[in-house]
């Protein structure tokens, strides 16, 4: 994520990225007929719902995280891991009607959330659950929701898939990506873009290229593989994200 640089507390170009993003996701869950929020997205034994209730809790626990940093009282984003888990599998149940008009509210709470903070605000840290042991920078919130938008938006399998990425955030994704661990170094060279990741620790490893859009939905643990290679012929091991 860039530097703190205009008054909402965002790079301008990844506040235009979310922007775009959330549109883009808006338009698609509104455009989905009510019967096709019971058919599976392309997440294992999640339906459409479920994604969309995801990313309805997503936005709604993101924005409460800001809004707590804006007061200046902490906030995890959820009460709970079992809570998150099971708000999903309840709100995936509701009528589609429903569920629509409250993911749209969401990404309206997130935007206005988003636009209260004022630079001090982002120095803060929060837990995703009380006690997880972890904390994370407030700051990281834009590119969270980001990450969240873009992939979960792909998931729904609603004509929207990596390859509608754009380019700034398959090459935001592929660099985060590298913060992840994983059982054994590799590098990725995108056949589209001039630039060279390295995952896990020490160097070396097998060498693994496709586009940026293929190798960023192989890095999440989706699919298995499709358009991405390996100069030794077998692709390295990554997890789900």
């Amino acid at each position: 994520m860039g530097p703190v640089t205009h008054d909402a507390g965002l790079a301008p170009h990844l506040a235009d990225l979310l922007a775009e993003a959330d549109q883009a996701l808006v338009r698609t869950v509104d455009g989905l007929p009510d019967d096709a929020y019971a058919e599976p997205s392309l997440l294992p034994d999640w339906t459409r719902a479920h994604v969309v209730a995801h990313l309805t809790l997503n936005a709604e626990g993101l924005a409460g995280v800001l809004h707590g940093a804006h007061l200046g009282h902490p906030r995890t984003m959820y009460s709970s891991l079992e809570a998150r888990n099971g708000d999903i599998a309840e709100l995936a149940t509701t009528d589609p009607a429903d569920l629509r008009e409250r993911f749209l509210t969401s990404v309206g709470v997130l935007g206005e959330a988003l636009g209260a903070m004022v630079d001090d605000d982002w120095d803060g840290r929060f837990e995703r659950v009380p006690g997880a042991g972890t904390d994370i920078s407030v700051a990281q919130v834009p590119l969270m929701r980001l990450r969240e938008a873009e992939i979960h938006h792909a998931d729904l399998g609603a004509d929207y898939t990596a390859a509608d990425w754009p380019e700034a955030f398959r090459v935001i994704l592929l660099e985060s990506m590298t913060k992840r661990p994983y059982p054994a170094p590799f590098e990725a060279r995108p056949t589209d873009l001039d630039r060279t990741w390295h995952y896990g620790e020490g160097g070396g490893g097998p060498v693994v290229t496709g586009t940026s859009a293929a190798i960023g939905w192989w890095l999440t643990g989706r699919g298995s593989g499709e358009g991405v290679s390996s100069d030794t012929g077998s692709l390295p091991e990554v997890e789900s994200w």
